[in-house]
């Protein structure tokens, strides 16, 4: 992970890799929020989120992925809680 204090190495072409502009947006926010630290998510995070955002895509029109993702943030609920629900809401969508 990028740390808050130091700007995190690009690559050759300019951009960063998908954690590190995660963990650099942050910390943006962090210093938004006026010192409400935001957390950079850690890797089991990311791919919970990968995995609810693919589960919502291929049930749905591909808007659905950051949009389910946004909804868990507002929910506050754990990611890997949210995946579950939306597993389940895809199995009785179908079933039903």
């Amino acid at each position: 992970m990028v740390s808050d204090s130091e700007p995190p190495d690009a690559g050759p072409d300019g951009q960063l890799t998908g954690r590190q502009w995660a963990a650099a947006f942050a910390a943006q926010l962090s210093a938004a929020q006026a010192g409400r630290e935001v957390p950079a998510p850690d890797d089991d995070t990311v791919d919970t989120l990968l995995e609810l955002a693919g589960v919502a895509a291929h049930d749905s029109e591909r808007i659905a992925a950051p949009i389910a993702c946004w909804l868990v943030g507002v929910a506050g609920i754990a990611p890997d809680e949210a995946l579950a629900l939306a597993k389940e809401f895809v199995r009785a969508r179908r079933a039903g």
